[in-house]
């Protein structure tokens, strides 16, 4: 499966434009960024490590990795849309450093500035198309039985 687009994807002065709304933050190892259904008020941009994506599986003690993200992505994307919470959980796989935003404060440049606000929400609308096939993808690997011809 191809990677979700990352961060340069933004036109560069969508993207300096972003980039200057945020604080740089770390995470260690095995910090939980975010759990389903709690509030989504920030998001990150990642400069280097790795954070999986996950969901809670009725039945099992460990949430399902649906995706790893590394360098330039985004982890985050229900700070976006009401309710604002979020739909998947995220923990840090190794040292993470981010660009860390306010989600408010991004949600309120976009409908300041309309050029920037359709041009972030078309970046996290690829995203978000990327992130539903990673997931519908997971999903067929735990639960397809084997050889049904279904993908």
């Amino acid at each position: 499966m191809t990677r979700a687009p990352r961060i340069n994807a933004l036109p560069a002065p969508h993207r300096e434009r972003l980039l200057a709304m945020s604080t740089d933050v770390s995470f260690e190892t095995g910090h939980r960024l975010f759990d389903e259904h709690l509030p989504a008020d920030r998001f990150w941009v990642i400069r280097t490590g790795a954070v999986n994506l996950d969901a809670r599986v009725p039945g099992s003690t460990r949430p399902a990795v649906i995706e790893m993200l590394g360098h330039g992505e985004l982890v985050g994307l229900s700070w976006m849309f009401p309710p604002y919470e979020w739909e998947l959980g995220a923990e840090a796989l190794s040292l993470v450093r981010a660009h860390e935003f306010d989600a408010a404060a991004v949600r309120g440049l976009c409908e300041a500035e309309p050029a920037f606000g359709y041009a972030l929400t078309q970046w996290v609308g690829q995203v978000l198309s990327h992130r539903l096939q990673a997931t519908r993808v997971r999903l067929l690997d735990m639960y397809a039985p084997h050889g049904s011809g279904v993908l």
